[in-house]
């Protein structure tokens, strides 16, 4: 299990907070985080995928990331609050996977949302590539404020 850190300890070092996850394969792979305290869309690179099971022993990841401007961010955030509460409840045993909002057609706030954000979510010709490393927190992994781990942004190859 990755070490986790508390959030002063985090600015402190330098990590900025990760608002939501639109994907995870063996680690964060899309979703929206802060980059020089602003947020942007990050997505990984796929040429990282070769590295053994145990994420906590690679290099730092790279990412395209661009700009999300505040309207996206607040429509990401309401869409990982919808999943998040979902997660508490499956958690729980209080809901079945087949209610899961993000298999579509069972949420429709969750379905509208995903319309809404589909453009924002093209990574645009213009991206950085940036490397991150990742430093997980004490939440859950699905907390309704967002994912439990932190980036530190550092310019890619």
């Amino acid at each position: 299990m990755a070490e986790t850190w508390d959030e002063a300890q985090l600015i402190a070092d330098g990590f900025e907070r990760a608002y939501t996850e639109l994907d995870w394969y063996d680690g964060p792979r899309a979703g929206i985080a802060d980059v020089g305290g602003e947020p942007h869309y990050f997505e990984r690179y796929d040429d990282y995928d070769d590295y053994n099971d145990d994420h906590d022993d690679r290099p730092d990841e790279e990412f395209k990331v661009w700009p999300a401007s505040s309207a996206a961010l607040e429509l990401e955030r309401e869409q990982w609050r919808i999943f998040a509460r979902w997660y508490e409840r499956h958690d729980a045993g209080a809901a079945k996977m087949e209610t899961n909002p993000t298999s579509g057609g069972v949420d429709a706030r969750y379905d509208e949302l995903e319309l809404l954000l589909a453009r924002h979510r093209q990574a645009p010709d213009d991206t950085r590539r940036l490397a991150g490393e990742v430093r997980y927190c004490g939440a859950g992994p699905y907390a309704v404020e967002g994912p439990n781990y932190w980036f530190r942004w550092r310019p890619g190859r």
